[in-house]
């Protein structure tokens, strides 16, 4: 008898520390590392390691560059109070840096808000002659590859009644300046799977973008890497729309995209980068 008690209760121990744990992460904006998330559950620091990694594992929870733990993308599935950008930026950053390293141009992790683009990370260019923004800066959908990409691929309700708050100010002389010209943009980035900026932001500059996309194949983020023309031109544009199109991919997989169960139902969602076309 004492025998099946204890292991009727052993569960529900382990189950009740998992869950301060998942609660103490939540509780945070930049995630806990090992010593806190021990302090604050009163969980054994070996006990505490052991749940950390092993939901890591299970993609229940992330972990940055700095050993702090986030709440992970399977997670997001069974709550509404996630710090989701925060775990957008930990699962990109290192696809990131790859991408950066491969480029070695600046590259740039953005997301729709209030429809504008929001920087939500940028890694510059190493070179001294060099396109940079910040991490918090906004820029229109229509003038930029970011904004484009993440429009491109939106829901066609959504994606209307974006397209009918937008005013279609110049940033250079090559910006798109009206609806029409606009809707068929987006029809080409759709079927080529990336977006292209040239010198439509800044004037000098290029940029080409994917869409980074959710479990239910919906744009969440975009990526792009951008650079002056002298070293991204047209001839280059194809080269890195593929590297960042595999970028984007990859992390659309670890935040729980499936290309396989969404193209049956999306069947425009491209595989792969088509060549570019004047």
């Amino acid at each position: 008898m004492p025998r099946v008690i204890k292991s009727a209760a052993a569960p529900v121990g382990v189950i009740s520390k998992v869950l301060r744990i998942l609660e103490a992460i939540q509780g945070t904006s930049s995630g806990l590392g090992l010593k806190a998330t021990s302090e604050l559950t009163g969980i054994h620091k070996s006990t505490a390691h052991r749940f950390l990694k092993h939901l890591e594992r299970e993609n229940y929870l992330i972990s940055t560059e700095d050993g702090a733990y986030l709440i992970g993308p399977r997670f997001w599935q069974m709550t509404a109070h996630v710090n989701y950008r925060a775990t957008l930026q930990a699962v990109a950053r290192p696809i990131l840096w790859d991408l950066w390293k491969a480029t070695q141009e600046t590259v740039n992790l953005a997301v729709l808000d209030h429809e504008t683009v929001l920087y939500a990370d940028v890694i510059e260019s190493p070179h001294e002659f060099r396109l940079a923004s910040r991490v918090g800066a906004r820029r229109p959908l229509h003038a930029t590859g970011l904004g484009k990409a993440l429009t491109a691929f939106l829901p066609e309700e959504k994606k209307q009644n974006i397209l009918k708050a937008i005013t279609f100010h110049p940033s250079t002389p090559k910006t798109i300046m009206n609806l029409v010209q606009f809707r068929q943009e987006l029809q080409k980035i759709r079927r080529q799977g990336y977006a292209v900026d040239d010198e439509e932001a800044v004037m000098g500059a290029c940029c080409v973008s994917a869409p980074v996309l959710d479990a239910e194949g919906l744009p969440i983020a975009a990526i792009s890497v951008s650079g002056p023309v002298t070293r991204v031109t047209p001839n280059q544009v194809l080269a890195l729309a593929g590297a960042i199109t595999s970028a984007a991919r990859a992390i659309s997989v670890q935040l729980g995209f499936s290309p396989r169960d969404v193209e049956s139902a999306n069947p425009q969602l491209p595989d792969k980068v088509s060549p570019v076309r004047s």
